[in-house]
């Protein structure tokens, strides 16, 4: 964990407050420092057999060029994010899920899990009205598991995760403490 995320979190469990009280934009770079490639790589890659695989539903693999083809469509950033939002959650989801107890991801998921569970916070305020028809849509077929499934990786589930963190919120938002990117 970088830093400032550190500090951050200190100073937020020093003060008794949760992750919760943190705004979409402080989350998402927390989001973005958790979804480093290292981290990516030995949690979901390296603890994993290989070519290991997840069936998960076909919305649930969100790309950045799903997003542009949302955009063209002229559906809102906002609703966009809130489509992110629900199909990293329902990834990080099915990845717990198939997770053993002991396992040495198990950790590091469940912080993933906790992190999209304090941005849904930022989201809850939501209703259907405020969100793109398409996106509501969208997201209705993500909750409901009726959709046709593919097997995917569990890093690259996570992979596209970040690169539409990246999209949405922004360069100027994520930019972690030393004002650099990591691959």
């Amino acid at each position: 964990m970088h830093q400032g995320c550190a500090a951050v979190l200190c100073v937020l469990a020093v003060l008794g407050l949760e992750v919760a009280a943190l705004g979409e934009c402080e989350l998402a770079r927390l989001l973005q420092d958790k979804l480093r490639y290292e981290m990516r790589l030995q949690y979901m890659k390296h603890n994993f057999p290989i070519d290991y695989a997840l069936r998960v539903q076909h919305e649930e693999v969100l790309r950045t060029a799903n997003i542009t083809r949302l955009r063209d469509g002229k559906v809102s950033e906002a609703s966009l994010r809130y489509l992110w939002f629900h199909a990293c959650s329902q990834v990080v989801l099915h990845i717990l899920e198939v997770l053993p107890e002991k396992h040495p991801s198990r950790g590091y998921t469940q912080e993933l899990s906790q992190l999209l569970d304090a941005l849904g916070m930022e989201y809850s305020g939501y209703r259907q009205s405020d969100v793109d028809v398409v996106v509501a849509d969208l997201v209705k077929q993500l909750h409901s598991g009726n959709s046709r499934q593919k097997a995917v990786r569990p890093k690259a589930l996570l992979d596209n995760c970040l690169k539409v963190l990246r999209m949405l919120f922004g360069a100027h938002w994520l930019w972690d403490a030393r004002g650099l990117w990591d691959a």
